[in-house]
């Protein structure tokens, strides 16, 4: 390897839609040059040791955060871990994996930026935080659908998480670079077809130029796709916002800004469509594609391909 991985992090409560938006990522960048780990895989305990403990997974004492952070830097510097397994279907262990780093490591899960180290293992930090009332209906569908729950089980579980949730979660947003906030849109709160995305961008990553997009705007008087000015946790970020009925010609203007800021992104905005990319499953368990996941998706391929840039420039 001529140069250490490029390491993404995707950290987010329970159902947030971790998964659905490291697939995408990992489709657009090539799964040949992806490696994917997940932070869940570093549990202290299985499920029936928790029940018994009377401890949540999303409690720091529940996982060797220390492995992790180990794990970590040493994927950063090129160097291959012996990864533990965690199987959220039996809530039991398998045995360890061998995992070498490709040319990007997405890592996703639950504690991924809760110390120092961890945290500077990353080149692109990204929060999840969809709208509560949407990560909800997500748990229940994923929990009563593939981890074998009934609903009631996972709304009483949902209820004995939420002091962790609150107290060791939702804090690790103010790590990252790109908080992405996913909601139905004001007019129809049931909605779960056309979601609206939220993205705040903090100015720790040089993020491409959209202010063409303000232009545009004023122009067409269009609203679909908006760029702003706002606060997140005390302190100024931009605020990119796409609306799920927004047209392909306003979306691919999107594409077309962040794939300009940057020659290395011809191969990804010239791609063939992947269904793969911008893949939503709603509540319903109906899969559709979606304009602003696939959007999303880019934009951090974006930062990843710009961390490579900086990186061999350095």
């Amino acid at each position: 390897m001529t140069q250490r991985p490029i390491m993404i992090g995707i950290v987010g409560d329970s159902a947030a839609g971790k998964t659905t938006l490291t697939r995408g990522i990992a489709q657009l960048l090539g799964p040949d040059d992806v490696t994917v780990i997940c932070t869940d895989d570093y549990h202290r305990y299985d499920r029936q040791q928790r029940a018994r403990l009377g401890i949540t997974p999303l409690h720091p004492e529940c996982n060797f955060l220390d492995i992790m952070q180990q794990h970590l830097n040493l994927l950063r510097t090129g160097q291959p871990i012996l990864k533990p397994v965690y199987d959220h279907k039996t809530g039991t262990f398998d045995a360890p994996v061998y995992v070498k780093p490709k040319r990007f490591v997405v890592v996703e899960g639950l504690l991924g930026y809760s110390t120092l180290g961890c945290r500077g293992a990353f080149d692109v930090k990204v929060y999840l935080a969809p709208a509560e009332e949407l990560r909800h209906k997500w748990k229940v569908k994923r929990d009563t659908m593939k981890r074998g729950y009934t609903e009631e089980q996972v709304i009483l579980d949902m209820q004995r998480r939420e002091p962790d949730s609150e107290a060791y979660i939702r804090p690790q947003r103010r790590w990252a670079d790109v908080v992405v906030s996913f909601y139905a849109p004001p007019d129809n709160p049931n909605q779960d077809t056309q979601l609206n995305v939220r993205l705040v961008l903090r100015p720790t990553l040089p993020h491409p130029d959209l202010l063409p997009l303000i232009e545009t705007s004023a122009d067409t008087g269009s609203s679909s796709v908006r760029l702003g000015l706002d606060r997140d946790m005390g302190k100024p970020v931009d605020v990119l916002e796409i609306d799920g009925h927004a047209t392909e010609e306003r979306v691919r203007r999107v594409e077309e800004l962040i794939c300009e800021d940057m020659p290395g992104m011809r191969h990804v905005c010239g791609r063939e469509p992947n269904l793969e990319v911008g893949k939503l499953v709603t509540t319903t368990g109906e899969a559709l594609q979606s304009f602003p996941l696939a959007l999303t998706q880019l934009f951090l391929v974006y930062h990843a391909l710009k961390a490579v840039q900086t990186y061999s420039l350095s």
